[in-house]
């Protein structure tokens, strides 16, 4: 069976009001988007509920973040548990944001995921290696580490929940992209790496997506890879090119 499509809007902290967040709901209401792909945006947790009840149902929402436990003192966080009661069906773990900015280690995104998946959650799990990574030849083993906890942590049949997003922590922001041979050659290191540590049916099943930089400029090209099945959006996901973004999908 072909992976079915998959674009992610992380809206990180943004929009900075209510009325630019019901702007943004307004274009993904009244767009035309292609029915045959999976469409998820994160808006930060504020607005999660709000947007989900001004949203059209072909989209669905997720958190940017939530904790390993289902309750208790821990001031700031989210728990999976509330998401899953809200009914937002996503949560987004591991990005590189998440893990430069705020020190979480790959142990505890596997923790994380582990939680959410309990809660009855689907996780967008984010990987991806830095410049210095890059340049000294270690993409491939450096996230094949951050997906090893992960990969202990899970059962077969859990990576039906999750969609994994490569992300190059060089390309996150900064205008740059990857090459679609250098996204195609990541994505497709992270299959062999899946058959290899899981099985050859969670490595072909698996929907990986790209992140870094993506626009209604390079998308098409980025999403013509054998192994790219969608994208996760930054900026982007802001403006009115969102809406070409999730209509590039493979032919």
């Amino acid at each position: 069976m072909a992976r079915k499509f998959f674009i992610g809007g992380n809206f990180k902290m943004n929009p900075a009001t209510r009325e630019q967040k019901r702007s943004l709901v307004k274009t993904l209401n009244e767009a035309t988007i292609d029915s045959s792909v999976e469409v998820v945006i994160a808006p930060p947790a504020i607005y999660l509920l709000s947007l989900k009840d001004i949203l059209r149902k072909e989209i669905q929402v997720a958190a940017q973040n939530s904790y390993f436990k289902p309750s208790g003192a821990f001031t700031g966080e989210i728990s999976p548990a509330q998401l899953a009661d809200a009914g937002i069906p996503y949560v987004i773990l591991g990005h590189s944001e998440r893990r430069t900015l705020f020190h979480e280690t790959s142990e505890l995104v596997a923790q994380k995921t582990r939680a959410a998946l309990d809660a009855g959650l689907s996780v967008i799990l984010c990987v991806g290696e830095t410049l210095q990574e890059r340049e000294a030849g270690q993409t491939a083993q450096v996230v094949q580490a951050q997906l090893a906890p992960v990969v202990a942590a899970l059962a077969e049949a859990d990576w039906s929940k999750i969609v994994i997003a490569y992300e190059p922590v060089w390309a996150i922001g900064t205008g740059k992209v990857a090459t679609s041979a250098q996204a195609q050659e990541a994505h497709a290191d992270i299959r062999v790496y899946l058959a290899k540590a899981v099985s050859s049916a969670v490595a072909e099943n698996t929907r990986v997506i790209y992140g870094g930089s993506v626009t209604a400029a390079n998308c098409k090209e980025l999403g013509a890879q054998k192994d790219v099945d969608g994208f996760l959006v930054g900026g982007a996901s802001l403006k009115p090119e969102f809406v070409d973004i999730i209509n590039t999908k493979k032919t």
